[in-house]
């Protein structure tokens, strides 16, 4: 629980933040605040952060941001595009069907990185803990073998592992029911997985 005077100054930086685009330092904080020691209000930023009510951005000089504003600064919405198969492969147009917020801190993406996702039909990867109805991160990239990999096969979307032997390409399933699917034509990876969102049934 914040007191008065940490209330007073939360408050104070938000609007700051608002009005100017930047956190006041503790000296205008002191003034504004009427205060008569900048130490009482390093002591009241440093309560804050404690409380989790402030967060520091590293390697900034005015980087003390309301908690609620900082994740706000790091959530991205990544566009789900439909369902893909873990299980044969379909044809299928995939259509944008909303998005999902996500951390950028907790995926560690890359400045730049151009991500999408899809959702999961079919049970051919449970065993890299791929469910029926999760949501697969994938980012636009190159695939090492052993990436599980969103992949246009032969003009059919699935979704495999991708293994190279011998200089061949193929795509794997993870559970033992479907065999490997080696192109006849063409194989096109079109996304690299990064990350497993799941939505817990109540």
């Amino acid at each position: 629980m914040l007191t008065d005077r940490q209330r007073e100054i939360l408050d104070f930086i938000r609007e700051a933040r608002r009005s100017r685009g930047v956190t006041p330092t503790s000296r205008e904080i002191q003034q504004h605040l009427g205060l008569a020691s900048q130490s009482t209000v390093i002591d009241h930023l440093r309560a804050l952060e404690n409380k989790g009510a402030l967060r520091r951005e590293p390697h900034k000089a005015r980087g003390l941001v309301p908690t609620d504003e900082y994740r706000a600064q790091r959530m991205i919405e990544i566009p789900i595009y439909g369902t893909i198969p873990a299980g044969l492969p379909a044809d299928e147009s995939q259509q944008a069907d909303g998005c999902v917020s996500v951390d950028v801190e907790t995926l560690r993406l890359p400045k730049g990185a151009r991500v999408f996702a899809l959702k999961v039909r079919g049970d051919s990867m449970n065993g890299a803990g791929i469910l029926p109805g999760d949501i697969v991160v994938l980012e636009f990239k190159e695939a090492k073998s052993g990436d599980i990999v969103a992949a246009l096969i032969d003009g059919e979307t699935t979704l495999k592992r991708y293994v190279v032997q011998r200089g061949k390409p193929f795509l794997k399933a993870e559970n033992p029911r479907y065999t490997n699917l080696i192109p006849a034509q063409e194989l096109v990876i079109q996304g690299v997985q990064i990350a497993l969102l799941r939505v817990l049934k109540r």
